[in-house]
């Protein structure tokens, strides 16, 4: 006998803010008529933070630090036991997005390789000992309400050369002559929207190979007696194939995923932070960095 449980929100992209209140219908559907022992709704948030294999033993005061962070946890019942008919039943719900505990705030879900939000409604059909409960989990999404965007964006104006790197006198003599300069509309911008400016080759005594530009996040996990810090890359992007022409102005543009990047947070726990990494190959595979950090948040 096939039984099938399904959690059908009434909002179709599952986006909620902070303060709403999430409806919605649990539907079961089945050929003929099933005896239940009730059905109930869970809705989960947790923070769920891992330390990385290169951190495992080395800080033994973060125990504490990187149990999972509980955001909502309300339980419902949504049938006492009986009988459903054959068919499609529809049972409605609705619950608030509400943080009654610390640290009494919905994150924005973030799907990261050492810290994870995530947001989630899960039903349950309970059965007799002989008969399977049924169940099934849907996610959600919660974000930010869009703020005012800043009346000013500041610019941020770069130079690359064989000077501004961080290498010894000695290192500098075998480096390739370069200059590169480049601006940056803002290292402060919203989630979606592009990060932006544009890069000038003006010399170089090595032929270019490559530019690319990477998205880089960095999330630390830890407290006062210890944290673990990783950055993990989360997309590259080539601006430039082959050696460019000189004086030649070559955009910046680059769009962030969704649900791997999310506003710069930063917590007594945890934090999530971005970063963009300007990255020139030349020709004998000389590889040259600059770095950016950056501010993402969500507005208007």
């Amino acid at each position: 006998m096939a039984i099938n449980l399904e959690i059908k929100l009434r909002r179709a992209n599952k986006i909620y803010y902070e303060g709403e209140t999430i409806s919605g219908v649990v539907q079961i559907s089945s050929p003929t008529e099933i005896k239940h022992d009730g059905i109930t709704l869970c809705m989960e948030g947790q923070v769920n933070l891992t330390i990385s294999n290169k951190n495992v033993g080395i800080f033994e005061a973060m125990y504490n630090s990187v149990k999972p962070i509980t955001l909502l946890n309300q339980f419902t019942d949504l049938a006492s036991s009986g009988k459903l008919s054959s068919g499609t039943t529809e049972i409605p719900f609705e619950l608030p997005l509400i943080c009654t505990k610390e640290p009494k705030v919905l994150y924005e879900t973030y799907h990261g390789v050492f810290v994870n939000v995530t947001y989630l409604l899960k039903a349950e059909m309970k059965r007799s000992f002989l008969a399977k409960s049924v169940a099934k989990a849907q996610q959600f999404i919660i974000q930010y309400r869009p703020s005012q965007p800043p009346e000013k964006k500041t610019e941020v104006n770069f130079s690359i050369s064989p000077e501004t790197l961080q290498k010894t006198a000695k290192e500098r003599i075998s480096i390739p002559r370069f200059l590169i300069t480049g601006v940056l509309d803002s290292t402060e911008t919203c989630v979606t929207k592009p990060f932006t400016g544009s890069l000038t080759i003006h010399h170089t005594e090595v032929p270019i190979k490559s530019i690319e530009i990477q998205l880089v996040r960095v999330e630390t996990c830890g407290c006062a007696e210890g944290y673990a810090r990783d950055a993990t890359e989360i997309q590259n992007i080539q601006i430039a194939d082959g050696n460019v022409c000189p004086k030649v102005q070559i955009p910046i543009y680059m769009t962030f995923p969704r649900l791997f990047t999310c506003p710069t947070l930063i917590t007594k726990n945890f934090k999530i932070e971005f970063e963009v990494n300007l990255v020139v190959v030349f020709g004998d595979d000389y590889l040259v960095t600059e770095n950016f950090q950056i501010v993402l948040n969500r507005t208007g």
